[in-house]
């Protein structure tokens, strides 16, 4: 479904569609509903759109009602269970707002950093996105209040379960009031979530997409045994000695893929790095000017990895190995798609080896390895 068709206010129709024009099928069975005021258990997988999911229907509903703040009472809670996602959520709701006429005042609070400076700036917040301990923390020094919350999300809920939250989350439930919009949303649905839901929803839309399998059969796999100091020149090698022009390159950190980015511009090649440092602007930027063959090589870390999805990428390289089986499959699955044949290679240093294989059984497939430590540069 096309963005324009869902009932949006036209202003934000109109920034929406400068940065999405389809809707993933959670936005299209969604959204609507969140819009006529229901509650909404969302499952779906990291990376489907779950974020726009919430914060669209949100900020539709200021500029319709023309909400003011009212002082240290937030009315839109999004409770998250970390710092890094705290970051991410705000920089898609900025996204958003600093692009409307509305002034929509926003803040993420989280532990790890002064509250001071958190207490100061909660003046007049009117969508608040907190981690449950640092929000109590703010709660009990009355430098907010919950009593005027109308709409309260839920986001990664299984993870928020998973680290400990149950308890905080629900101190934090018992001081909302008793009517207001409740979002649940969570990439799996444990009993703890089913629990959650029956303690916070009310007939809630039930929203589960089912995760498509990967299928990695026309991509060719190819492995280097290489040393971690000699990653760097190997890629450039290979880009340059094949003339490759559109290489998708992850890595396991922002900080890395920063630095396998420099280097590749350095050397004439270049690259754009997208990862959750970046502001949503630049990382669409990002992405566009690779789809649009502007820039040769995308380095991308795991966090934005399912969010990618280019028709006819012809090259995937594992600059590091990802943490799980599956997440590997998910980063070469970005090529090899729609009928077309895909070449995914994969660095593997010697710490990394034993880790290589074990996702090698995982997938059940044997992946061709070359000594890299051998090639001349």
């Amino acid at each position: 479904m096309l963005f324009s068709k869902l009932g949006l206010q036209e202003n934000l129709s109109s920034v929406v569609c400068n940065f999405f024009n389809e809707t993933t099928p959670i936005q299209e069975k969604a959204i609507p509903a969140i819009l006529d005021g229901q509650d909404i258990l969302g499952i779906a997988k990291t990376g489907s759109g779950k974020t726009a999911c919430y914060v669209l229907p949100i900020i539709n509903e200021f500029i319709v009602k023309e909400a003011k703040p009212s002082n240290r009472n937030v009315p839109v809670l999004i409770l998250v269970p970390t710092r890094e996602l705290a970051i991410q959520v705000l920089e898609v709701v900025k996204s958003f707002t600093d692009a409307i006429p509305n002034r929509i005042k926003s803040m993420a609070v989280y532990g790890g950093v002064s509250i001071n400076p958190q207490m100061i700036g909660l003046q007049n917040v009117q969508l608040l996105i907190a981690t449950p301990g640092r929000l109590l923390e703010l709660i009990d020094n009355k430098a907010i209040h919950l009593s005027q919350v109308h709409t309260l999300v839920l986001d990664e809920a299984d993870k928020m379960l998973n680290l400990g939250f149950q308890e905080e989350v629900n101190r934090i439930i018992s001081l909302l009031p008793i009517k207001r919009q409740n979002l649940l949303f969570s990439a799996t649905l444990s009993d703890d979530i089913n629990a959650i839901n029956q303690l916070i929803l009310k007939n809630p839309l039930i929203v589960k997409i089912e995760e498509e399998e990967e299928t990695i059969d026309l991509i060719t796999q190819t492995g280097y045994f290489i040393s971690e100091e000699k990653k760097g020149p190997l890629l450039r090698h290979l880009i340059k000695e094949n003339n490759w022009s559109q290489v998708l390159v992850f890595t396991s950190s922002t900080f890395k893929a920063d630095s396998v980015t420099e280097k590749l511009n350095k050397n004439g090649i270049e690259a754009r790095a997208i990862h959750s440092k970046k502001s949503q602007g630049a990382r669409l930027e990002a992405l566009n000017r690779f789809k649009a063959g502007k820039t040769k090589v995308l380095v991308a870390t795991d966090l934005i990895s399912r969010g990618i999805d280019i028709q006819f990428l012809p090259f995937v390289v594992n600059y590091e190995l990802p943490r799980s089986p599956k997440d590997y499959i998910h980063r070469i699955g970005r090529t090899g798609r729609a009928e077309n044949s895909g070449e995914a290679i994969s660095f593997v240093s010697p710490e990394e080896q034993q880790h290589f294989k074990v996702i090698q059984k995982k997938m059940k497939k044997w992946v061709t390895m070359i000594d890299g430590d051998n090639i001349i540069f």
